[in-house]
């Protein structure tokens, strides 16, 4: 009894090994695939007008008795009619909607890049506008510079661009969104902070304290005037706040050319200003929501919507498989009706 007993232990461990391998290896071929697609991604592109009416009509159809909703759903299907017809004949105005929502190092700069891409070869100027929403406290100065560089590509072109600031769009954030013909914000959305800041540990005297030599050693007289463990002299210090300050010269410049009206005295000296008083020194131009202002362009305009989908990588996917498997199972026990 005992030998059989080992006989299919050893053959259960040896299946099990074999089954790990080959999962091992189908997670691997998938992984390479997910990047590949990655790679290949396209940009989503969702008609927010159309949106907008069918989330009206289900509205509609929870409060009016069901014959007034179905002569109300003709009346709509011939009006689409009609308005299709009439799109073909002229065209119709139509406003781009981008979201930006910066980190550290405006890493959704790539994003932005391939949509700003997409609408220069589609845009026309004398009809279409572009609204991006910015949501970002700053950071790094040449991912931000570059992203403003990508909003400039479409004014460039005479492509009206509005800025939209529901949150916060502070240093980094606001070079982008000075680029704007328009830049709305929301009453107690936080913006400016026209400023530059470098911090830097230095452990040097911690070394030196305790007996620990560390040598660095540059080609040039200013390659590394301040970092972590090297010793930070007077000279290196001055000629890292003039760089410093070289940078701010630099954003305010930017900031005055695209918006000559502001006094720079005023508001380029760091600090960062609620919307309402944003709109008082002229940070912003009208207090309003992207929300509203999406909503006022759905009268006149066809919205719509354009955004890149997001990277998930191979663990996530299966983390939502399982936790999508995970409520159904639940719903089935304590859910029952």
């Amino acid at each position: 009894m005992l030998p059989m007993l080992f006989d299919v232990g050893s053959f259960s461990l040896k299946a099990l090994v074999l089954g790990l391998v080959i999962t091992t290896v189908l997670l691997i071929l998938i992984s390479a695939s997910l990047k590949q697609k990655r790679a290949d991604k396209n940009l989503d592109v969702q008609d927010l007008s159309e949106k907008n009416k069918k989330r009206q009509l289900a509205i509609r159809s929870k409060l009016m008795p069901a014959g007034a909703f179905k002569k109300l759903l003709k009346e709509e299907k011939k009006k689409l009619k009609e308005e299709k017809k009439a799109q073909n004949k002229s065209h119709r105005p139509r406003l781009f909607v981008l979201d930006f929502k910066g980190d550290v190092k405006a890493s959704q700069g790539e994003d932005l890049r391939d949509q700003i891409s997409a609408l220069v070869s589609v845009c026309e100027p004398s009809r279409d506008e572009v609204l991006v929403s910015i949501e970002s406290p700053g950071g790094m100065v040449h991912t931000y510079g570059l992203a403003a560089a990508q909003l400039h590509r479409l004014r460039a072109r005479g492509i009206r661009l509005t800025a939209a600031v529901d949150k916060v769009a502070a240093s980094g954030g606001y070079l982008m969104a000075s680029v704007a013909h328009e830049i709305i914000a929301a009453p107690f959305a936080v913006v400016g902070s026209i400023g530059v800041v470098a911090q830097v540990p230095n452990f040097h005297r911690l070394l030196k304290k305790n007996d620990i030599d560390y040598q660095e050693i540059t080609s040039g007289k200013f390659k590394r005037t301040v970092s972590l463990l090297g010793e930070i002299t007077p000279e290196g210090k001055k000629h890292f706040e003039q760089k410093i300050e070289g940078t701010h010269v630099l954003f305010k410049d930017f900031v005055k050319e695209l918006r000559p009206q502001l006094n720079l005295e005023e508001v380029a000296n760091g600090d960062h200003w609620y919307g309402s008083e944003a709109l008082r020194m002229g940070l912003v131009d009208r207090l309003l929501t992207s929300d509203d202002y999406i909503l006022e362009a759905l009268k006149t305009k066809q919205v719509i919507k354009i955004s890149t989908p997001e990277k998930k990588t191979l663990m996530q996917k299966m983390s939502q498989a399982a936790e999508a498997g995970l409520e159904k199972c639940l719903e089935r026990f304590f859910f029952i009706g």
